[in-house]
């Protein structure tokens, strides 16, 4: 193997990716969401070329990484296809509906208060372009921009069983 490929394989990541079947791998990011990967890796004879593959997939994941999955996702299938790794498609993670479920929650409480998003994200003291991203479900955003988004929207949070 040659010294600088040995050299990379030692680098440590934190994003996990493992191949699933013939044709998906699945990467699990420090966040602990889960993208799948259309990729056809698996056809390799070489243990070591897919262990190659597979890292630079983990060290692509962890260098992208980002609440704003879009942009994320964009910057990973562009670094993939720079770095010829085989995909032939990502997916939008394992959190995506949830992301597009509370962001159309959030735009459904502001309009019904009459409330622009500029005036909603000066409130909740974050950035409007932020808060529409997080509207729109592009955005993962963490408990503590939600409870003062919720607070302003006079709403609160709450874990509801799935039904």
């Amino acid at each position: 193997m040659d010294k600088n490929i040995k050299k990379f394989m030692e680098t440590t990541t934190i994003s996990k990716a493992q191949i699933l079947d013939k044709y998906y791998v699945e990467v699990q990011t420090k966040d602990g969401e889960i993208f799948k990967i259309i990729s056809d890796i698996s056809k390799f004879e070489s243990d070591e070329y897919k262990a190659y593959i597979l890292h630079l997939i983990e060290f692509i994941f962890d260098r992208n990484f980002s609440e704003d999955k879009e942009k994320m996702i964009e910057r990973i299938s562009w670094e993939f296809l720079r770095n010829g790794v085989p995909s032939m498609g990502l997916d939008c993670g394992s959190r995506q509906s949830e992301r597009v479920r509370i962001g159309q929650r959030i735009r459904e409480l502001r309009v019904n208060k009459k409330m622009e998003g500029r005036d909603l994200a000066l409130l909740a003291g974050i950035d409007a372009a932020n808060l529409s991203r997080i509207e729109q479900g592009k955005y993962s955003t963490g408990i503590d921009i939600l409870s003062r988004i919720a607070i302003v929207l006079d709403a609160h949070l709450d874990l509801v069983p799935n039904s």
